[in-house]
């Protein structure tokens, strides 16, 4: 990058707006995670948007849950989920407070910190590959379900804050279906990356879980 981003934070009224507005809006704007090691820095390149109550690809589609409670909560919290048992993924609450909305970081450039990113992230080739993923950024960033919930606006001490960075110019910006997502869901052009960005991941379709045969009967 040859710009000096910029380091004011983005304040709550940003993430106050439609989820369709803040997730591409959310690109190349930097993420900052303080942890007891030092800091670490990501600037966006990747997101997906979620909508809640219209959305059948959202956690918070049937409502709410012990799970979800947070994605109901004020904008520019922090939203947390564990998956498959192994994975963090990192999402970003959006909208009016009470009407369930979120932005996945999907990717970014670890701008700083990557000498505390690369030992969480052994299997990557190159720094480039650090935060190429939802699961692999939150794993590059020390991110946990210890987080869930927090506030992104709570001022330079918070221990993770949004800064305005640099947005790619509008020609830069992709966007299609979600990765991963079935159903009814997945026709929506939801998922926004800059183009050419080699820290973008690669795009995959949903694949239904196939079903074991157990003496002649299939079984979920």
């Amino acid at each position: 990058m040859s710009e000096t981003p910029d380091r004011t934070p983005l304040p709550r009224s940003f993430f106050d707006r439609p989820v369709l507005e803040v997730a591409p809006d959310l690109l190349g704007r930097t993420l900052v995670h303080r942890v007891s090691e030092g800091v670490l820095e990501l600037r966006l390149t990747e997101v997906e948007a979620y909508a809640g109550a219209v959305d059948p690809g959202s956690h918070a589609f049937r409502g709410r849950t012990a799970r979800n409670a947070v994605m109901f909560g004020p904008p520019g919290h922090v939203y947390v989920y564990f998956t498959y048992g192994m994975w963090h993924c990192m999402n970003l609450v959006c909208g009016p407070e009470g009407e369930a909305s979120g932005v996945l970081l999907r990717a970014g450039e670890v701008l700083r910190g990557a000498d505390l990113a690369r030992p969480r992230r052994r299997s990557a080739r190159s720094d480039r590959e650090l935060a190429k993923g939802p699961a692999r950024l939150a794993t590059a960033l020390g991110i946990g379900l210890s987080l869930n919930g927090t506030d992104a606006c709570a001022g330079p001490d918070a221990p993770v804050g949004l800064l305005t960075g640099t947005p790619p110019a509008p020609e830069l910006v992709r966007y299609g279906p979600r990765t991963g997502v079935g159903g009814d869901g997945a026709p929506h052009p939801w998922r926004f990356w800059i183009d050419d960005d080699p820290t973008v991941s690669p795009y995959r379709p949903h694949t239904p879980r196939k079903r074991r045969l157990d003496s002649g009967r299939a079984t979920a």
